[in-house]
C-alpha cells in the first residue's frame, strides 16, 4: 500500500496556506524541525496525522510534543528524520552514529535552509532534505517535498516551489 507524504522543515512560526493545498492529497505530514510557533504544529496535525522532531529554535512548548530524533518505518521504508545532522560526506558525528546504529533507508533533516536530495552510496541512505518553507532565513526559494513510499521503494518525488521567501502575506496561521 502506497503512503504519500508531505515533508517541510524550518517553518519558523509561518504555515503558508499553498502547503494544505500541494498535501492536500497527502497521507502525513512529516516536519524536520525548526516549528516554531505551536500554533503551525496544532494546524498541521488538524490537517493530517504528523511525524517530527524539534529544531534548534524551537521552545519547551515544541520540544515537549517532538522528539530530537524520530525512527519509524512507512510503507517499508525505514526513515530517520533529526532535525540538525548535515548530509551525505558531512554529517555530524551524532548523526553518523545513529546512520550505522539505526542502517535507515531514509535520512531526513532540516536546519540548513538548502533543498537537497542525495544518495549516501556508502551508506545505502537516501538524504531529503526538504529547504525552508518559513520566511525567517536566508534562503532564496521556500520549498517543500511531496513523494510516496511503497513496499519498500521512494516514489514520485516531487520538489514543491512556494515563492520568494520575501513576497509572502503578512503573518499567517490558518484558523
Amino acid at each position: 500500500m502506497s503512503v504519500r507524504i508531505g515533508l517541510l522543515s524550518d517553518t519558523h512560526s509561518y504555515l503558508d496556506p499553498a502547503i494544505l493545498e500541494h498535501f492536500a492529497g497527502c497521507d502525513e505530514v512529516w516536519h524536520a524541525g525548526d516549528v516554531g510557533d505551536p500554533a503551525v504544529l496544532d494546524a498541521l496535525e488538524a490537517f493530517r496525522p504528523v511525524r517530527g522532531v524539534y529544531g534548534n529554535i524551537d521552545d519547551t512548548a515544541i520540544r515537549q510534543r517532538l522528539p530530537l530524533d524520530a525512527c519509524f518505518t512507512v510503507g517499508g521504508v525505514k526513515v530517520l528524520m533529526t532535525h540538525v545532522g548535515g548530509y551525505p560526506g558531512r554529517y555530524t558525528a551524532r548523526v553518523r552514529k545513529l546512520i550505522e546504529a539505526e542502517r535507515p533507508d531514509l535520512y531526513i533533516c532540516g536546519h540548513s535552509h538548502i533543498l537537497k536530495v542525495m544518495m549516501d552510496k556508502t551508506r545505502k541512505v537516501l538524504h531529503m532534505n526538504p529547504g525552508a518553507c518559513g520566511r525567517h532565513g536566508f534562503h532564496r526559494m521556500r520549498t517543500v517535498l511531496r513523494f510516496s513510499v511503497n513496499e519498500g521503494r521512494i516514489e514520485d518525488l516531487e520538489v514543491i516551489e512556494l515563492g520568494l521567501r520575501g513576497a509572502v502575506p503578512p503573518d499567517f496561521l490558518p484558523d
